[in-house]
């Protein structure tokens, strides 16, 4: 059975319908294409490319895009030797690069939180989704005893810490991406009872400084920062097997890096 790759966006996109303002966009390829193989990653990296050429991808699917800005915007990029680089390797290889960012964020429940929760596997702690949070009541632990928990089960080599490690917890809020600002979380914390909050990424002067002040009003309150890309790629290592279990007839790869900073 040939699958193009016109196909494998309509199942992508099929679950929203048509969105009018997105990013969401065939960044490279031709849609009529037959696909060979599918490859899933977080962050269309230059190793990641390397990769699914050297495996016979010619369909990335990528959360974010491939220019180093949410919008697409290649102005700054004119003439930069990075970008040029990588943009002849994809074109050299051939391979086709879908954002899927909007409308994964769109599906009920949003996909990328969802995989992160199935990961954690905390599916049966659930207690109510929002649209850009997940609110968890989980087994009764310490801050430190869920952080050891998520970077076990993540396979991260960290997360940061805003609040007391000994505090227990059991009410938490999860906001994947670069949902963790103080104008996502802040409110949640009243209005949902937390003890603890869990996001990917945010501006830090404002949930993690909001945190810090009612710790030091002698608050049980706690923050957990995973990082944007590890607090994402669960979601799209779920769409993978997602994918492959539609798909028979395609191979499909999930192709992830490594935690992108270093701490020394």
């Amino acid at each position: 059975m040939t699958i193009t790759i016109q196909q494998i966006l309509d199942h992508l996109t099929a679950p929203i319908g048509s969105l009018e303002n997105t990013v969401d966009r065939l960044e490279f390829g031709n849609p009529d294409t037959l696909v060979a193989g599918i490859g899933v990653t977080f962050m269309p990296t230059y190793h990641v490319a390397q990769r699914a050429a050297d495996l016979g991808i010619n369909l990335l699917i990528a959360h974010e895009g491939s220019s180093y800005s949410h919008h697409h915007n290649t102005d700054m990029l004119e003439g930069d030797p990075v970008y040029l680089q990588k943009r002849r390797l994809l074109e050299a290889s051939g391979i086709a690069i879908f954002r899927l960012h909007d409308y994964i964020h769109k599906y009920n429940p949003d996909g990328i939180t969802a995989g992160l929760v199935q990961a954690l596997e905390w599916e049966d702690c659930i207690e109510r989704v929002h649209p850009t949070s997940t609110i968890v009541d989980l087994p009764e632990m310490t801050v430190e005893e869920i952080a050891d928990y998520m970077k076990r089960k993540l396979r991260i080599p960290y997360v940061r810490v805003v609040g007391d490690m000994s505090m227990s917890c059991k009410r938490a809020g999860i906001l994947v991406g670069y949902r963790g600002g103080g104008a996502n979380v802040i409110p949640l914390f009243t209005a949902e009872h937390l003890d603890l909050v869990i996001i990917g990424e945010g501006p830090e002067w404002e949930t993690p400084e909001y945190v810090r002040d009612a710790v030091q009003q002698g608050r049980q309150t706690a923050l957990i920062v995973l990082g944007h890309a590890e607090s994402e790629a669960p979601g799209m290592r779920a769409l993978a097997k997602q994918l492959q279990a539609s798909f028979h007839s395609v191979p499909v790869y999930n192709l992830e890096e490594p935690s992108l900073f270093q701490i020394v």
